[in-house]
């Protein structure tokens, strides 16, 4: 692929986009691709997470850690380590790939770099995140209600 292909598949993953055509450009040239065949797994649950993944081709199952968690398909455009783009953190799932496929790493000193280098697009990654946390807290919030309601005495 080239880097202007490069540059539109980016664009189609939603967190990604808002950050603009130039600055997607400088994630383009710098990021990795790589080739992950059946079965074989991109991370491991409690992994040091250095960057995200963008599932290019193919598609991973993603199995959380410890017992309960649902296990969930991603697919192309899905991106893999959205928050270990920005701080230091753990992998909270298992990624298996559920058939040959192909990831877009983007580390995470690469997409800081990036940052500072287009504070537009920073700013608005900050407005989205602020944006989605408000909507969570509100959706906790709201669950946390609902149970309340359902313990109450009768």
């Amino acid at each position: 692929m080239s880097i202007e292909d490069d540059i539109a598949f980016l664009e189609r993953v939603p967190t990604l986009r808002l950050l603009g055509r130039t600055a997607l450009r400088i994630l383009a040239i710098g990021a990795e691709s790589r080739y992950v065949h059946d079965g074989e797994a991109l991370f491991h649950a409690g992994d040091a997470a250095d960057g995200g993944y963008v599932v290019q081709e193919g598609s991973f199952d993603l199995r959380p850690m410890g017992a309960g968690g649902a296990e969930i398909v991603a697919g192309p455009g899905t991106l893999l380590g959205e928050l270990a783009l920005l701080t230091e953190t753990s992998r909270p799932a298992t990624a298996v790939a559920r058939e040959p496929s192909t990831v877009i790493r983007i580390s995470r000193g690469l997409f800081l770099k990036m940052l500072e280098g287009y504070p537009d697009a920073a700013h608005t990654l900050r407005e989205q995140i602020a944006a989605r946390t408000t909507q969570s807290m509100q959706d906790m919030g709201n669950i946390r209600a609902l149970l309340d309601a359902s313990e109450a005495p009768r």
